[in-house]
């Protein structure tokens, strides 16, 4: 090869390789996603995820998901965080609070964005504060005490007699709500029974439970565990003739009474956009923790008249979303 033709090759791929690996490490992106699920729960989380990833202009973020699902079993977590620190995801995406853990856990270093409607995230040690995270952790956290009590009110006015409430509660996620709807109960002369639920085989036999125990109403509390599965505590629901309000919009859409809570489809994307600030160079330390923006208020009518309830004017008026 001539000397000037060698020259003008390396010229051109000294200057090419600027832009090109630019684009490539663009391209080359990986988002770790460690959610506590299931498959079959998490594929629509998941193209919620790709959403957010894009840019206003919805182009193709290049960013490539690394996908692992604890399917229900906790204990796997932590693993699982490890195992996607060794595969070099540039960032997680943490679901509800033992993933949260799990990852904060597993790396210092690594962005951790959480999606977490469970903890309160400055006293669970996740972030210095709201406005400054401070550490490797930073999302999207609902942390309102009161919220689950606004439920507790919501069934109330659609129950004027309500006088013995289920709580269905995961204690995987911490005792922040279950302390906030114990305290609104007493204030409205409720009596509360609480049936715990780890696994999804806890659920029909916290639901068989309540039964026996003849309550006039169930309050779901928020976990991944049961908005994973919103058909089986539906059917359980009509099975049992027992009105629930919960968190979790599908969960009333398949046969419960009432639900009041996030869109969770929303969460996803607000959480994944996020993460494209995280990837696209902004310091986790110093991106403030966000709060959902959007909520909805489903009401089931065709469940209501099933079980023989007038849901009053005051719910109607106020849903979102009424299902006939």
């Amino acid at each position: 090869m001539k000397r000037r033709e060698f020259i003008t090759l390396l010229g051109g791929t000294a200057a090419l390789p600027i832009a090109a690996l630019a684009q490539q490490a663009r391209n080359n992106r990986k988002l770790g996603v460690l959610h506590p699920g299931q498959a079959a729960a998490v594929n629509s989380r998941l193209t919620a995820i790709r959403e957010g990833l894009n840019d206003a202009s919805q182009r193709d973020s290049g960013v490539e998901l690394v996908t692992r699902l604890a399917d229900g079993d906790l204990s796997r977590l932590p693993a699982l965080a490890e195992n996607l620190v060794d595969t070099r995801v540039d960032a997680f995406l943490a679901a509800a609070p033992p993933a949260v853990q799990a990852a904060s856990g597993a790396t210092k270093s690594i962005p951790v964005i959480a999606l977490d409607l469970e903890s309160d995230p400055v006293t669970s040690g996740f972030i210095a504060s709201l406005a400054r995270p401070g550490g490797n952790v930073t999302g999207v956290f609902l942390d309102f005490p009161e919220f689950s009590a606004k439920c507790l009110q919501m069934l109330i006015e659609t129950l004027p007699t309500l006088a013995s409430l289920a709580v269905l509660w995961d204690p995987t996620t911490g005792s922040l709500q279950l302390k906030s709807v114990e305290t609104a109960a007493q204030g409205f002369g409720v009596s509360v029974k609480v049936f715990e639920a780890r696994r999804v085989a806890d659920i029909a036999e916290a639901f068989y439970s309540l039964e026996r125990s003849h309550v006039q109403g169930v309050l779901i509390l928020s976990s991944p565990l049961f908005g994973g599965n919103p058909q089986m505590i539906a059917d359980l629901a009509v099975r049992r003739t027992v009105p629930t309000i919960s968190l979790f919009p599908d969960i009333a859409r398949e046969g419960g009474l009432l639900a009041y809570g996030p869109e969770i489809e929303a969460l996803y994307r607000q959480a994944a956009g996020m993460a494209r600030k995280v990837l696209d160079g902004a310091r986790v330390a110093e991106l403030p923790a966000e709060r959902p923006t959007r909520f909805q208020l489903v009401a089931n009518l065709r469940t209501a008249k099933l079980f023989g309830i007038t849901l009053p004017p005051s719910i109607l008026l106020r849903a979102d979303e009424v299902i006939e």
